[in-house]
């Protein structure tokens, strides 16, 4: 029971929906969620890291590069239920769609791309 509560908390957050929507898309590194949610690096690694630690992510390394993704594969039964439940649910959602949106202008800006100057680059480009 206790690693459901821990994924019931885990969705309990606006912004950790929000990744997962993109996550179900395709694979992202944090920049992109960075971008695509208008949020700091911190905010975003903490919120993936949740995801992680609930069972919901796995993560792939390449280089400097983290990717984050769903774990499709190893996911527990009941985590598969929640996300199709979220996808569901996320369907006719507004901010949803204006972030699967956002996710296809998303760049990955290189091995920096999380640093703030270049993130405030990015946006005012």
């Amino acid at each position: 029971m206790h690693k459901l509560i821990k994924a019931l908390k885990a969705l309990s957050d606006e912004t950790r929906i929000r990744i997962l929507n993109l996550l179900v898309l395709r694979e992202c590194c944090v920049c992109e969620v960075m971008q695509v949610l208008d949020i700091s690096q911190t905010r975003a690694s903490r919120n993936l890291n949740i995801l992680y630690d609930a069972g919901f992510l796995k993560v792939r390394k390449e280089g400097l590069w983290v990717y984050y993704s769903l774990d499709r594969t190893d996911l527990e039964d009941y985590l598969a239920l929640l996300v199709d439940a979220l996808k569901h649910g996320l369907t006719e959602n507004k901010t949803a769609n204006l972030d699967r949106t956002h996710l296809k202008e998303a760049q990955r800006l290189g091995p920096q791309c999380c640093y703030p100057a270049q993130t405030k680059a990015l946006k005012s480009a």
